[in-house]
Formats: C-alpha cells, structure tokens, sequence
C-alpha cells in the first residue's frame, strides 16, 4: 500500500550504545515510525544521504514539515515501511536495496 505522510520529527543520535536515525511520519489518522538502523561506516552515509535525497532537502534540519510517500506492507497495527519516496517525483528509497547495493 502507498500512502502520504508528513515528517512530524526526526531523530539522530545514539540509541541504546548505537548511532541510528528515525522519521517519525503522520499519516493524519496514524504515526509511524521510519529508520531504527545502526548507522556505521558506508551504510549509515549513504542511509543519511538517500533519506534526504529522497525528500529532497539538503540538511537533516530540513526534514520535519516535509511530506513524502510511503509503501508498506502488511496491516493494521503490523505495517513494515518496504521504502520512502518522493511527494511529487518518482524517486524512492529502499534500505533493503540499499544493504544488496552495498552488501551487507
């Protein structure tokens, strides 16, 4: 399923000993969370570097206020974010594409 959703806030920073990030999106009737990943070496750049290439922005700062789409799978309270893509372009990203790019 696709759907719109507005970037309420964003986090960057360590989470329980690990340097991750979320997007925390509003769905208007719902909230999800995005991200959650460790962020080490290549894979966390390129993580930061495609979320913002995606909303287009160019700054993390920039992030909250902004809408994108999202394409989930699953239902009800078991919804899994597959990717995030821009409101308008036809532009997606995908940590799952992502870790098979990069290998790991």
């Amino acid at each position: 399923m696709i759907k719109n959703a507005k970037i309420d806030k964003t986090k960057l920073g360590l989470e329980e000993g690990w340097f991750t990030c979320w997007l925390y999106l509003n769905y208007g009737s719902s909230c999800q969370g995005f991200g959650g990943y460790g962020l080490g070496d290549k894979w966390g750049i390129s993580f930061i570097e495609e979320v913002l290439k995606v909303v287009g922005v160019d700054s993390w700062e920039e992030l909250p206020g902004k809408y994108i789409r999202v394409e989930t799978e699953g239902h009800a309270c078991a919804t899994k974010i597959l990717r995030i893509g821009n409101i308008v372009d036809d532009r997606w990203f995908s940590p799952t594409e992502l870790a098979k790019k990069l290998g790991v």
